[in-house]
């Protein structure tokens, strides 16, 4: 069985501003990382394959679908006794409505040589925008909280937690008509790397003893993914 990580030190007051920042720029630089995988068309993230999935279903927008979804998951945070911060409700609507705006804004790729740049592009910014956003502390993500919820009370591993919710997540979405292609699995390869990568890269320091706030150099916290 394992065993959650320890609690992460306070943080310094005078970092809030920096930490809000780091927030909402994660979380809409997700949403927008999102819809570049949803344009390029070659695989979504595992959630991302539901969403589209459900989209495709019901005739809502991507965006709109992860808003219902992100809402109706926090739900299920209930029996599990999850409590949600500020990065879990902003989570929900700010996601959502950075993949809309940026599906909006963005012209159509047809040709490989577009997608492929696209799907790159998505992978990549996806994993800053983790970063940032899990290096702020404001909460975990509903889907994350779901994840860490089912351990708690079931005591099975995170691991298989996780690997057991995004199987079933997938396989729902790909049902549905969400797209799972080359760009999923190089998503699901590169996401932990680039997001260990950029959490050392925004990371906010403790206070220390002495009371300097500089920006921590060391390896963070362990944490977990946004989505």
């Amino acid at each position: 069985m394992s065993t959650p990580p320890p609690p992460l030190p306070p943080l310094p007051s005078g970092h809030l501003p920096r930490r809000l920042l780091q927030l909402y720029a994660g979380l809409a630089l997700y949403g927008a990382s999102a819809a570049l995988l949803l344009e390029a068309g070659l695989g979504m993230e595992p959630w991302g394959v539901l969403h589209q999935g459900l989209a495709e279903l019901t005739g809502l927008t991507v965006g709109v679908v992860s808003i219902i979804v992100g809402a109706a998951v926090l739900v299920l945070w209930l029996p599990l006794r999850q409590r949600p911060g500020l990065g879990t409700v902003s989570n929900v609507f700010v996601v959502g409505l950075a993949m809309d705006g940026t599906l909006a804004l963005l012209p159509q790729a047809h040709t490989l040589t577009v997608r492929v740049p696209l799907m790159a592009a998505g992978i990549l910014l996806n994993g800053m925008a983790t970063g940032l956003y899990i290096a702020a502390r404001f909460g975990p993500g509903p889907r994350d909280g779901l994840m860490t919820g089912f351990h708690r009370r079931t005591g099975r591993s995170i691991r298989l937690v996780r690997t057991t919710l995004e199987v079933a997540v997938v396989a729902t979405g790909f049902a549905l008509g969400g797209t799972v292609g080359v760009g999923t699995v190089l998503y699901a390869l590169a996401i932990g790397p680039l997001a260990q990568l950029f959490l050392r890269v925004f990371a906010v320091s403790p206070a220390s003893p002495g009371g300097s706030t500089a920006v921590a150099a060391g390896p963070p916290a362990p944490a977990i993914l946004p989505r």
